[in-house]
């Protein structure tokens, strides 16, 4: 049957013969993925073996299948493959299917990459990590070892140009796709509020049912949903619909049967992840049911944790899913979103290197050495290979240089996340054995957090935990399955350091971890009452991070394997809680303290500092602010001599008010300290003269009285009795800029009863209106009929006057 890759795959040679690298954009359904292989095996001017790499192990095994069908053999004749934990290759075998990991590994062990002349990277528009860095490495081998070396990078949806830029402008070619139509169906509303998605994609799925023939492809974003929706359709579906779930840590044997014929010509019915967008062609599939999202990890550098974000899929996924419903025949696609909401999709997915955990690219770029000069299409991002580096050297993976050790090189041969590797070299049988519980699918998920629940049906032979005991195996060859003196506890703190955990005071189980976050456990876990854990499974979504797995650790057994990291430290500090400077010395392991005592004859200096923790914590309101004090900082802020705002104090806590707090250790200390000496000795002796000169203090009446100047917003404001003020035919001002005072005049009783800045002025004009209201309310007061020729007082008339 001829395939639309066919006519491109004379250009293609021509380009790999030519100039011995090239990008192939193929839509999905072209063929490239068993077409390519194919056709460069049969062309006499390739020599060495074909690895072509795949993002997952059912499509590497897949792929390599429908090859060997076509040419009429075995896998493991022409056409072999090599995943984690299973391989098929032959002394004949000139076509290897291999997973991105597997290929990291082999040219880490053998660069030159001896006997091999072409490498493809397949379905590279996921932009999976591995893939980047396989690339990246591949790169390089041809640029310093061998340029010989055939590159082809294959894609379905990527735009292709920046990748052919990566490889010195390597030729691209471009085929058409299958030309089978699939009609588009979206939904004319949202989904009912409050409608979980797995009962939207059951009404869906029942609707496709009843309105057309064919197997359906469902996508989810992830297992919990894909149960889940499952359970809700088995009570729906009768006996002609075969129901299969696909997610990538379901073992292979019901993996294979989801993506194969059915024997008895049932219709089939899939409900997967995204592992179904690309590689795979699954038989009988003529509609797609998306519900437009997947679940991606989101790793934050600041915590150390990732998280499974459920994100909106983009343009190109919904692109890709959709295209599987045209693979053999015509097809439909319903779309569990509005159409108008389509254009808000983002345009391609972001890749895996500006999103992961870096830890293993870390290493691998420790062990390739010179890592500076590999090409990247998106450098991996600072802060995350930071975090990645420190905690390679934490594990002893790298020196203090950031330096390849010995024992880096080690854990960089053992096919598992670095963390994993150190509990495989240091703790043995049992190291062995957690780490093939962590690197597979957890076959009891609704055990609870314990880890050592998994731990005994892994040793008692349950038929559940088959594949992880076969991984297990696998990972002590790496040892030598001999014993060791840790404890799985022990064992599992070595690969998780960060994540060693003391439960905090109070009824809910809530862990502090040793770099300093907060993490919970759901209340009925049997963990929950545990003081100390390890932990190393959590999500960093919320607050607080939820522990998944763990196991309980001894304080003894965290020593044992932490001794180094224990130490003495003295604290001194602000105590929220106590309103108090705390004194201690406390014995601890990053954030968690395992002991404490008094510390006595602490440095002035250093309870002085806690103290201005303590101001900026509680505000300068916490302070004595004594109206004397109030007027010192206004009139400093008039003269411009200093910026008196609360960030300016606050900020400057040091410089002006450190002197003045020794002795002082609490917030009831702090309310009976007035600040004013502290901000009066801030200003240097020229800047007090000034600041007498430019804002002085008081204004002396016409009575000799000092009266304080208020510095408020709009100028220096006195307040006194009208009368006071008698006989002033000349306004006061104050500073060089003669700037007049404000006066609020004030009736006998102390209220306000004019503001002015023009006292001539206010005799002249509204004062005797003001006179007339005055003087039937204060007859004993006197109130002249010019008052600028009146003698001041605060005095009432005389009797009989």
């Amino acid at each position: 049957m001829s395939l639309p890759i066919d006519h491109v795959l004379p250009e293609l040679a021509d380009a790999l013969s030519e100039a011995g690298r090239a990008v192939l954009e193929a839509p999905p359904g072209a063929g490239k993925t068993t077409g390519v292989p194919l056709a460069l095996l049969r062309d006499g001017r390739f020599e060495g073996r074909i690895i072509m790499l795949e993002p997952r192990r059912l499509a590497a095994r897949a792929a390599a299948e429908r090859m060997a069908d076509l040419l009429g053999e075995r896998v493991g004749d022409r056409v072999g493959f090599r995943i984690r934990g299973a391989r098929k290759i032959g002394p004949q075998t000139r076509i290897e299917v291999v997973t991105e990991g597997v290929f990291t590994a082999m040219i880490q062990r053998d660069p030159d990459l001896p006997g091999i002349g072409t490498v493809i990277f397949d379905e590279f528009h996921e932009r999976a990590l591995q893939a980047d860095l396989g690339l990246a490495l591949a790169w390089e081998v041809r640029q310093a070892l061998r340029p010989d070396l055939r590159i082809v990078v294959m894609s379905a949806t990527l735009d292709a140009a920046p990748v052919a830029g990566l490889m010195d402008d390597a030729p691209r070619i471009t085929s058409a796709g299958r030309a089978f139509a699939v009609t588009t169906h979206w939904r004319d509303a949202p989904p009912p509020k409050g409608q979980s998605l797995p009962r939207q994609m059951q009404d869906l799925i029942l609707k496709a049912l009843e309105a057309a023939e064919g197997g359906i492809l469902v996508f989810l974003p992830g297992q919990r949903e894909i149960e889940e929706t499952a359970g809700l359709l088995r009570p729906h579906l009768d006996k002609e619909v075969a129901l299969h779930v696909l997610y990538g840590t379901l073992p292979a044997a019901p993996q294979r049967a989801a993506i194969t014929p059915e024997p008895d010509g049932r219709r089939k019915l899939v409900l997967a992840t995204s592992i179904a967008e690309t590689s795979l062609t699954i038989a009988d599939i003529s509609m797609v049911i998306d519900s437009g999202l997947a679940r991606r990890p989101r790793f934050d550098p600041g915590t150390g944790m990732s998280r499974l974000a459920t994100e909106p899929v983009s343009r190109a996924e919904a692109d890709q899913r959709r295209g599987r419903a045209g693979r053999v025949q015509a097809g439909q696609c319903w779309r569990n979103w509005m159409k108008a909401a389509e254009g808000a999709l983002p345009a391609f997915a972001p890749p895996e290197i500006e999103r992961a955990d870096l830890s293993d690219l870390a290493l691998q770029l420790a062990l390739w050495g010179g890592a500076d000069a590999l090409r990247f299409l998106n450098p991996p991002p600072q802060a995350a290979l930071a975090q990645a580096r420190d905690l390679l050297v934490q594990l002893g993976a790298l020196d203090s240089q950031g330096r390849i050790t010995d024992h880096g090189r080690s854990l960089g041969r053992v096919p598992v996340h670095p963390r994993l590797a150190k509990m495989v070299l240091d703790g043995g049988r049992t190291g062995a054995e957690l780490a093939a519980l962590l690197s597979e699918a957890d076959p009891t998920p609704s055990a609870g957090a314990d880890l050592s629940l998994r731990l005994r049906a892994l040793k008692s032979g349950d038929r559940a935990y088959g594949a992880i005991k076969a991984q297990a195996r696998r990972l002590a060859s790496f040892t030598g399955d001999t014993p060791s003196n840790y404890s799985a506890a022990e064992a599992l703190a070595l690969a998780y350091p960060d994540r060693l955990a003391q439960r905090r005071p109070g009824s809910q189980p809530s862990y502090l971890l040793t770099g300093g976050r907060g993490a919970r456990l759901k209340p009925e876990d049997s963990l929950a009452a545990d003081p100390y854990l390890v932990v190393c499974d959590l999500d960093a979504a919320g607050r607080e991070a939820r522990i998944h797995r763990a196991l309980a650790i001894t304080e003894a057994e965290l020593r044992a394997v932490s001794a180094e990291r224990i130490a003495w430290q003295d604290v001194c500090r602000w105590s929220e809680r106590h309103r108090r400077v705390e004194t201690l010395r406390q014995e601890s392991l990053g954030a968690v303290v395992l002991n404490e005592v008094p510390w006595l004859d602490v440095p002035d200096e250093a309870v002085t500092k806690a103290v201005i923790e303590g101001i900026r914590r509680l505000g300068l309101s916490c302070l004595k602010w004594t109206d004397r004090t109030k007027r010192l900082r206004a009139r400093i802020a008039f003269a411009g001599l200093a910026d008196m705002s609360d960030e300016a104090l606050t900020g400057g806590l040091e410089h002006w008010a450190a002197p003045y707090l020794i002795g002082r250790k609490s917030a009831e200390d702090l309310r009976k300290w007035d600040p004013f000496e502290a901000l009066s000795a801030s200003l240097s002796w020229p800047e007090r003269n000034e600041l007498d000169r430019v804002a002085p203090e008081t204004w002396r009446s016409p009575l000799g009285r000092g009266v304080a100047i208020a510095y408020g917003p709009e100028g220096p404001e006195v307040s006194v009795r009208l009368q006071e003020v008698f006989g002033v035919t000349e306004h006061p001002r104050l500073g060089p800029d003669r700037l007049a005072l404000r006066f609020v005049l004030l009736s006998p009783a102390g209220r306000s009863i004019q503001i002015t800045e023009d006292l001539p002025g206010f005799w002249q004009g509204s004062y005797g209106d003001v006179r007339k209201d005055m003087r039937a309310r204060y007859p004993k007061h006197p109130w002249p009929e010019d008052p600028s020729e009146a003698a001041p007082t605060l005095r009432a008339k005389p009797r009989g006057s």
